[in-house]
């Protein structure tokens, strides 16, 4: 089983995956966090220059720098922990590829974004997908702390674009389980309990 979870940045992915995987842990079944870009050493490398503020990307080859990194994933590491029965929880998949370069760079059509999705992921697609909804307003209150990477610098009109592409990604899958992540941790953890498929 894939599950994924998605949103902007402060949203709470990394807490909710982790009271996740110990939830799943506890329950006697084998998983595996992974996040994206990274997870294997290709995939780290292509990590580091695609979150270094120092460098200037093209925004088509940053949408294939990221579907590179997410393809050597799904073969070194994904496809052969499905064949295990390992349940796996990816931060991030191909729906923030959507989000981010699609609608926020609009580096490519959306349906062009959506083929070198399914080519880069080996047309594997998450059983499903805990979308945490946050506002831009929260978002900046929660990381306004935190030094900004290169994806993180590219500004307000960049990420109300990413959220619409959020939004409207989560109004046509159906695997989409959307999350108000305005809520207390223990709020959105009893959601993503109630809404496991298992």
């Amino acid at each position: 089983m894939l599950i994924t979870f998605e949103g902007i940045d402060g949203s709470g992915k990394s807490t909710q995956i982790s009271l996740l995987k110990k939830y799943i842990t506890n329950s006697g079944k084998d998983v595996e966090v992974l996040r994206e870009p990274g997870g294997t050493d290709i995939s780290e490398l292509i990590r580091g220059m695609l979150l270094n503020p120092e460098i200037e990307i093209d925004p088509v080859t940053e949408l294939l720098l990221f579907s590179s990194a997410r393809s050597q994933l799904i073969a070194e590491k994904v496809k052969p922990l499905l064949a295990k029965d390992v349940v796996i929880i990816l931060d991030r998949f191909y729906d923030s590829t959507t989000a981010y370069q699609g609608y926020g760079r609009g580096s490519l059509p959306i349906d062009q974004v959506h083929q070198i999705n399914r080519v880069a992921s080996h047309g594997i697609a998450p059983d499903i997908t805990f979308y945490l909804r946050l506002s831009l307003e929260e978002s900046a209150n929660r990381t306004a702390h935190m030094e900004k990477d290169r994806m993180e610098q590219s500004g307000i009109e960049f990420y109300q674009n990413v959220i619409k592409g959020f939004d409207e990604l989560a109004e046509k899958e159906v695997r989409f389980m959307t999350i108000d992540a305005s809520k207390t941790v223990e709020e959105v953890h009893k959601l993503v309990l109630s809404n496991l498929p298992f």
